[in-house]
């Protein structure tokens, strides 16, 4: 590798690392000098928008046309706002609302904070169709469950980031939407035929083509009619004739990150997932969020051997260079980035220390019981994210009467993809008392001596899934009048007895405070 300065510069061309800390490290800046393609930035990397600029320009300074690549796709999962939450809805929220003309506005608005501290490829939208309620890594990033649905939003959320200049990428090839386990641990399974994919998760993957994306992003899943036992990230029938020869997709093909486990341990390590994604036709290998220049340099090894043992092809790791290239050169020609400018990201809530992948509990932790005294945050929560929150918010029941309720925050774990955001009602609250519960730790007698003689909301991500959830909320039913506030994927369950379920599609703060208001609880 060494002796051979031209093939490790190739070789780098395809590769999208990371580094930790809100500065880039010298090794980071001294990879994008000989040739990596780009960086992705993740939680730890944004403290402020200042520094995020400062970030991003020395990266340009080492070449100007490295890729700086985030996961911001609003809602759920934020980068940019992962110490606040998100002031804009996530796509189911906006799949509810269903105005494509707003979701092109929420996602060039996305784009245009992007642009404006540097960052040039956002690893958004998520276009999957989400089929399975119980799915637990897509849900409320979903545009909805409905392919024609999905469809339209995913070509107006492309269109709308790419009018900023910022490359969307359409994710996760060819379908995360049907499966019930979470790629980060495991390589889930779709036991669908190329009949029913296209029919139910590829038409929002045709859209985003149409519309003129940039990028896709591969999906860890085994799809056993296409991929056989090995994920779609090492399918050359999925990436090569699929998207490529039928769905006539010229761009780039992102991995997902080549750390997860569905990934990873399916090839036996991320250097072996390295090689078995170039060689069925991925473009730009998504290393993950844990990397360091040995690992890079471990990665850069194992494919020149590759390559060396015939194992892939030059030819192969060429033209995936020369189309990460023309990604390059495509940000370049696009609207350039500006000079930071903060976006309406809000102040006032949760912390600032997030981790870069987040798994893990919320913000604030549980605590089974006591008041937790959260305040309203400093920001008038005024713009299009927050508006769109209002118009997606859904009630079944009666929201009327209420006299100083009990607020029943139920813990949820966050997923690796959605990271340690703060989510729930305690930033908007006025002087309304909230507590925190875990629900297989909490003894529903307790909340019903806590409450008195006030009313309860109970409020929660994915309540159904929960364990000890829906006995809880039950309990509680039972003697109180509750109301039900769910910030996950409904899906089709419905408590019963109680006296409101409201349905936000979202957790982020902008799905907060238009739950808040809805409410009337905002003081």
């Amino acid at each position: 590798m060494g002796r051979d300065a031209g093939l490790r510069r190739l070789v780098l061309g395809t590769l999208l690392a990371a580094y930790p800390g809100p500065l880039p490290p010298d090794w980071a800046v001294e990879l994008v000098a000989g040739g990596l393609a780009g960086h992705t930035l993740f939680g730890t990397n944004v403290h402020d928008p200042a520094r995020l600029a400062a970030s991003t320009a020395a990266l340009r300074a080492a070449r100007s046309d490295v890729l700086v690549a985030i996961d911001e796709e609003g809602g759920d999962v934020t980068r940019l706002a992962h110490a606040t939450g998100s002031p804009y809805p996530g796509n189911a929220a906006l799949g509810a609302v269903d105005d494509t003309a707003l979701t092109r506005r929420i996602h060039a608005a996305i784009g245009a904070e992007l642009a404006a501290v540097g960052v040039t490829v956002d690893l958004a939208p998520t276009v999957d169709v989400n089929t399975a309620d119980d799915n637990p890594v897509i849900g409320t990033r979903a545009f909805g469950a409905d392919p024609a649905r999905v469809a339209a939003h995913a070509a107006a959320a492309v269109t709308g980031l790419q009018s900023v200049g910022v490359a969307a990428c359409a994710k996760h090839f060819p379908g995360h939407g049907a499966t019930v386990t979470d790629s980060h641990h495991e390589l889930p399974t779709v036991d669908a035929g190329p009949a029913l994919l296209r029919e139910r998760d590829l038409p929002p993957f045709a859209a985003a083509v149409d519309a003129g994306v940039q990028a896709i992003m591969t999906a860890h899943i085994r799809v056993p009619a296409l991929t056989g036992d090995g994920p779609a990230t090492f399918s050359r029938a999925v990436l090569v004739d699929l998207l490529r020869g039928e769905y006539g997709f010229t761009g780039v093909v992102v991995t997902d990150a080549l750390e997860m486990k569905g990934a990873a341990v399916a090839a036996g390590g991320v250097g072996s997932a390295a090689v078995r994604a170039l060689a069925a036709g991925a473009d730009l290998l998504c290393l993950g969020a844990k990397v360091d220049a040995a690992l890079v340099e471990r990665v850069v090894a194992e494919i020149v051997g590759a390559i060396g043992d015939g194992r892939l092809d030059r030819r192969r790791v060429e033209q995936a260079a020369a189309r990460t290239a023309a990604l390059a050169a495509w940000t370049c020609r696009a609207v350039p980035p500006g000079p930071a400018r903060p976006g309406p990201v809000p102040t006032g809530s949760g912390p600032t220390g997030s981790g870069p992948t987040g798994s893990g509990p919320t913000g604030s932790g549980p605590t089974g019981s006591g008041p937790t005294g959260s305040g309203p945050t400093s920001i008038v929560p005024t713009g299009i994210g927050y508006e769109a929150a209002r118009r997606a918010v859904r009630v079944e029941g009666d929201l009327t009467g209420f006299d100083h309720p009990l607020v029943v925050q139920v813990h949820a774990d966050a997923t690796i993809a959605e990271g340690r955001v703060p989510w729930g009602l305690g930033p908007h609250l006025g002087a309304v008392e909230q507590v925190r519960v875990v629900s297989t730790e909490t003894d529903p007698a307790a909340v019903r001596r806590l409450a008195a003689d006030r009313p309860i909301v109970l409020v929660g991500r994915n309540l159904h899934r929960l364990p000890g959830g829906p006995a809880l909320v039950a309990a509680l039913a039972g003697t109180h009048p509750v109301t039900v506030v769910e910030m996950g994927w409904p899906g089709r369950w419905r408590p019963a007895g109680v006296r409101a379920f409201v349905t936000t599609y979202g957790a982020s703060h902008a799905n907060g405070r238009a739950a808040t208001e809805a409410l009337g609880l905002t003081g």
